[in-house]
C-alpha cells in the first residue's frame, strides 16, 4: 500500500508539473509588472522612464533579469513536460468522448493557460530586444550597448581595424570590440596578437581614434555582466544535473528498484564479478576465524559455531551487495534523467552559450604564452602521456562500478589503445590549425618546454 501511495503521489506530482511551472513563470511576470507599475509608471524598467540614479536603476534591472530567467525556465519546463504528458495521454481515435463535464473542465483550464501565457508574453515582450543578440556567430551585444551609442562604437572599431591592416581587404561582417576573437573564426594573414598591438599603439598615438571615457565604462560594464552571466550559467550546468540525479534517484528510482528486489529475493548479484567478489570475501572471513582460533587470538570454535558465524556473515554480505546492485541500477536511470535535464538547459540557453563561449575564449587566449604552454603540456601528459594508461584504467573501473557493469579487460585495453591516440591527434590538429595562427609565440614556447 505504501508503494502504491508513493507511485500515486509521484504520478500526481509529474502530472502537475506543467501547471506548477507555468504558475512559476506567471508569478515572476507579475513581479516584473509590479515593479513597472510601482516605480516606472507601467513602462519598461529603464533610465528613460524614471528619475532614479544609476545604482537604483541597476538594482531594478538585476531584479527584472532574475525574474526573466525564472520566466524562461518556467516556460521551458512547461513546454517540455506538457509535451511528454500529452504523448502519454493519447487516446484511441475510435473512442467517443461523451463526458460533457470533462470537456467543459478542459476548456476552462485551457482558457486559464491561454490568459497566463498571453500576460507573460505582454510583460516579457518589452525586454526581448534588450537580451543578448548573436552577430555573425561570433560577437554579441549586451543590454547596455543599446543605450550607449552602438553605431558610433562600431564605426570607430571598423576604422581602427582598417588602419591597422594597412590596405588589406576589410571584412564584410561587422567587427567587435573584444580584441580576443574566438578560435573558430577565420584568421587573417597577420597574427591577431600583432594586429591588437598595432591597434593599441594607434589608439595611444591618435587620441581621436581611442575610446571615449563613456565607451571605456561601457566596455567594463559589458565585461562585468558577461562574467556574471557566464559564472551563473556554469553553476547552472553543474547544479541542475546533480540535483536532478539526486532527487530522481532518492525519491523515485530507489523505492521502485528496492520494491522489485524485495519481490525477487533470488536476485542478489547483478553481474558475475560481484558474485565472485562476495565469494572471496566470505571465504576470507572463514579463514580468518579459523586462523585466529589456531594462534590463540580467540577461543577455538567448533565447526558448528564457525558455520553459524559464516551464515550470519553471508546474510550481511547478501544485503550489502543487494544494496550495491540497487544503487548501480538507480545510477543508470538517474544519469539518463540528468542528461535530459542538461540537454533541456542547453536547448533553452543558446544566448547564454554564446556568452560563455566568448568568456572562455577571452580567458584562454588572454593567458600568457608560458601559461598556455604549461596547460597544454599538463593536459597532454595527464590524458595522453606515458603514465596516462593507469589513469584511464582507474576511470574505466570507476565507471563500470558506478553502473554495475562487469569489468572487461579486453575492452579496457582496446579503449586505452585508441581513445588517447584520437585525443592526442585532435589536440595536435587544434594547435596546428588555430593556436599556431592566433598565438605563434605560444606554440614556440610549447615546443621549447616540451623538448
Amino acid at each position: 500500500m505504501k508503494f502504491k501511495s508513493l507511485v500515486k503521489k509521484t504520478s500526481n506530482w509529474l502530472t502537475g508539473t506543467p501547471e506548477r511551472s507555468l504558475d512559476t513563470a506567471y508569478k515572476a511576470a507579475l513581479k516584473i509588472k509590479a515593479i513597472e507599475d510601482n516605480h516606472f509608471g507601467g513602462q519598461k524598467v529603464s533610465q528613460e522612464n524614471a528619475d532614479y540614479g544609476e545604482s537604483v536603476i541597476s538594482y531594478f534591472k538585476a531584479e527584472v533579469n532574475g525574474y526573466l530567467q525564472k520566466v524562461s525556465m518556467g516556460l521551458g519546463v512547461f513546454k517540455t513536460s506538457r509535451l511528454f504528458i500529452n504523448i502519454s495521454n493519447i487516446k484511441d481515435s475510435t473512442q467517443d468522448v461523451t463526458n460533457q463535464g470533462e470537456l467543459q473542465t478542459n476548456a476552462t483550464t485551457a482558457a486559464i493557460i491561454f490568459e497566463k501565457l498571453e500576460f507573460i508574453d505582454q510583460v516579457t515582450a518589452k525586454y526581448r530586444h534588450n537580451e543578448i543578440q548573436q552577430i555573425d556567430n561570433s560577437s554579441f551585444i549586451l543590454p547596455e550597448e543599446a543605450l550607449n551609442g552602438k553605431n558610433n562604437q562600431q564605426k570607430t572599431t571598423e576604422t581602427v581595424a582598417k588602419n591597422s591592416n594597412n590596405g588589406q581587404k576589410k571584412s564584410s561582417s561587422p567587427t567587435h570590440d573584444n580584441p580576443l576573437a574566438s578560435a573558430s573564426q577565420k584568421t587573417g594573414v597577420l597574427p591577431r596578437s600583432f594586429i591588437n598591438t598595432l591597434n593599441k599603439i594607434k589608439q595611444e598615438i591618435d587620441p581621436k581614434s581611442g575610446d571615449t571615457e563613456e565607451q571605456v565604462i561601457n566596455k567594463y560594464r559589458k565585461s562585468r555582466l558577461r562574467t556574471s552571466l557566464s559564472i551563473k550559467f556554469i553553476l547552472l550546468l553543474i547544479i541542475v544535473p546533480l540535483l536532478t540525479h539526486q532527487l530522481t534517484k532518492t525519491f523515485l528510482l530507489t523505492p521502485i528498484i528496492h520494491h522489485y528486489f524485495q519481490n525477487h529475493e533470488q536476485v542478489v548479484f547483478i553481474n558475475k564479478d560481484l558474485e565472485e567478489e562476495a565469494f572471496r570475501e566470505l571465504s576470507h572471513y572463514e579463514e580468518i576465524l579459523r586462523f585466529q582460533g589456531l594462534i590463540g587470538l580467540r577461543e577455538s570454535l567448533s565447526d558448528e559455531e564457525v558455520e553459524d558465524k559464516v551464515k550470519h556473515r553471508a546474510k550481511e554480505i547478501t544485503e550489502e551487495y543487494r544494496a550495491q546492485g540497487i544503487d548501480s541500477i538507480g545510477n543508470v536511470f538517474a544519469d539518463l534523467f540528468s542528461i535530459g535535464a542538461f540537454s533541456l538547459v542547453i536547448m533553452s540557453s543558446r544566448r547564454e552559450i554564446e556568452v560563455l563561449k566568448s568568456f572562455l575564449d577571452e580567458i584562454l587566449y588572454g593567458l600568457s604564452d608560458p601559461a598556455k604552454a604549461f596547460l597544454i603540456i599538463l593536459f597532454t601528459d595527464m590524458f595522453v602521456g606515458f603514465h596516462s594508461p593507469h589513469g584511464w584504467e582507474v576511470i574505466l573501473e570507476g565507471v563500470a562500478r558506478h553502473f554495475g557493469l562487469p569489468e572487461n579487460q579486453e575492452f579496457n585495453f582496446l579503449f586505452i589503445a585508441t581513445f588517447p591516440v584520437i585525443l592526442d591527434t585532435v589536440l595536435k590538429y587544434w594547435i596546428f590549425r588555430y593556436l599556431n595562427r592566433i598565438s605563434p609565440s605560444a606554440v614556440a614556447t610549447y615546443k621549447n618546454m616540451n623538448e
